[in-house]
């Protein structure tokens, strides 16, 4: 884990775009209470221009979702910035408890936190960061199910079935 608090670590916000094997990574890292910490990971089309990291968290990011691409049993290390609803971290939390190479239901996720399956289906959708809480494990009952919002087959769709044969899954 990056820890490094010097000025130039941790003057700005910084956002980068790296490659990823579905498209690319955005990454953005920004100064929470005086800490960088990661504040958002995008997914974004193969289009999209890379931007090289520029501080010591977004450099350590790229390197742990490398290592995370090459192997699924990778955990990741990173300082998160809090985000979300309490409903959404309840969410969150389960979702990355969802062992590698196994799924929850949205159902599933919903009996143990009290919540319906739409209202999880919805955190997952607002996940700020996919690959290190892993709501793409979080399907269905009738299969896949959507991702990042996305109901209909598409880029998002392309990346969760990707990540779930990375891991084994599919």
């Amino acid at each position: 884990m990056v820890t490094s608090k010097s000025t130039a670590d941790t003057e700005a916000s910084h956002y980068c775009v790296i490659q990823a094997p579905f498209g690319r990574l955005g990454i953005w890292t920004e100064v929470v209470d005086g800490s960088l910490m990661l504040a958002k990971i995008d997914y974004l089309p193969i289009q999209s221009k890379l931007i090289p990291p520029r501080n010591l968290l977004a450099k350590e990011v790229q390197r742990q979702c490398l290592a995370y691409f090459k192997d699924p049993h990778f955990e990741f290390d990173i300082p998160l910035k809090p985000i979300g609803t309490a409903h959404q971290e309840k969410v969150w939390r389960n979702a990355q408890q969802i062992s590698l190479g196994q799924t929850a239901t949205y159902g599933e996720i919903a009996n143990k936190i009290k919540s319906g399956p739409r209202a999880v289906g919805n955190a997952c959708g607002a996940n700020p960061f996919p690959l290190i809480t892993p709501c793409h494990r979080v399907v269905s009952a009738q299969g896949l199910g959507g991702y990042m919002k996305e109901d209909s087959p598409g880029f998002y769709r392309a990346i969760k079935i990707w990540l779930l044969r990375h891991e084994g899954v599919l």
